[in-house]
């Protein structure tokens, strides 16, 4: 619980706004995160919450600054670090495929040929009966079951890491259950590190170990 996982000094995020010119959309001083830890992001809307996460998840490089992964230097370009990482979003993106197929892609490109022990472990592990759902396609799943694949899929790859943004936003009560079960048990079972990003401030109050909160791309002290 002492090892960082992630170590992050006076990063800068900057984009183009409407006027063409650019702004600050996120600066961290120093922001360290512990191996196992549940962090919580709370802010309003803009306040640089998924911007932090897609740095999280080495899916954008700031603009200034160094991220350590782990105790060493990390960018997006580094395979072996990205494939330690994984973020599910509010909305699932599910391949147009079976769900078999959706759970076992991640695997295969890692060159992984996933085997049906596999597939339906990771479909239990969201409170979804392998029987029922590991042939079904895309288009037969309502969302809270779109999302819940999206998730397996992830947990399938074992990640260190598991970044959330809102994952249960947009679900019906039995998915959202199921997703935060599941991330949880990962927790507990694998020693996963979760960040959530999460209007539900009762839910972070309740499972974080500690909740950072953001205003205007800066930690509120």
């Amino acid at each position: 619980m002492n090892t960082s996982v992630y170590r992050l000094e006076n990063v800068v995020q900057r984009f183009e706004g409407r006027d063409g010119k650019p702004y600050v959309a996120l600066s961290i001083d120093r922001l360290e995160i512990r191996q196992g830890e549940i962090v919580g992001l709370a802010g309003s809307n803009g306040s640089g919450k998924s911007t932090l996460m897609r740095i999280l998840a080495f899916l954008e490089s700031p603009a200034e600054g160094h991220i350590y992964f782990r105790g060493n230097r990390a960018d997006g370009e580094q395979a072996d670090v990205r494939r330690q990482v994984t973020l599910l979003t509010q909305e699932p993106y599910l391949l147009h495929r079976s769900v078999a197929a959706n759970i076992g892609f991640g695997l295969k490109v890692r060159g992984i040929r996933p085997t049906q022990q596999q597939l339906a472990s990771a479909l239990e592990r969201v409170r979804l009966d392998p029987a029922e759902f590991l042939h079904r396609q895309w288009y037969q799943l309502s969302g809270g079951e779109a999302q819940r694949v999206a998730l397996a899929a992830r947990l399938a790859l074992q990640p260190r890491v598991l970044l959330l943004d809102e994952p249960t936003a947009s679900l019906d009560e039995d998915s959202s259950l199921a997703v935060r079960m599941a991330v949880l048990d990962e927790r507990k079972t694998r020693g996963t590190t979760l960040v959530i990003v999460s209007h539900d401030q009762q839910w972070l109050n309740n499972v974080t170990d500690r909740v950072i909160r953001l205003r205007k791309g800066t930690i509120e002290p």
